[in-house]
């Protein structure tokens, strides 16, 4: 957690993150390639959906024959995902439509192309 809200501090103290960025001007609806790694260093890489209402998210991840299930919400550019671990995968969305993110309390890796 607090990696999390460190990497969060350090985002909006660059300039990355508006106040004026509303959940509803930032759509990321649709399909991405997904490509990372995980907490034991291994690269992975797959597809992930992407539905969004309002400022409400849910994901689904296809990666190496898996499936995972996440819901959550998009606040300015930052886009944070329950999706029952213990810790959130929190997700920056860039300006051409990439979202990179870190789970695993910022242990793993994760960004998100889109198709």
């Amino acid at each position: 957690m607090k990696r999390r809200i460190v990497t969060a501090l350090a985002l909006a103290g660059s300039g990355l993150l508006s106040s004026q960025a509303l959940a509803t001007d930032v759509l990321i609806s649709g399909e991405y390639a997904t490509l990372g790694r995980n907490v034991e260093g291994e690269i992975y890489k797959g597809i992930a959906n992407i539905v969004q209402r309002g400022s409400h998210i849910d994901v689904v991840w296809m990666i190496a024959g898996h499936t995972y299930h996440g819901s959550g919400a998009i606040e300015g550019k930052l886009v944070t995902v329950d999706w029952g671990e213990e810790h959130p995968v929190v997700y920056l969305v860039k300006s051409d439509g990439e979202l990179h993110g870190t789970w695993a309390d910022g242990l793993a890796f994760d960004k998100m192309t889109p198709k």
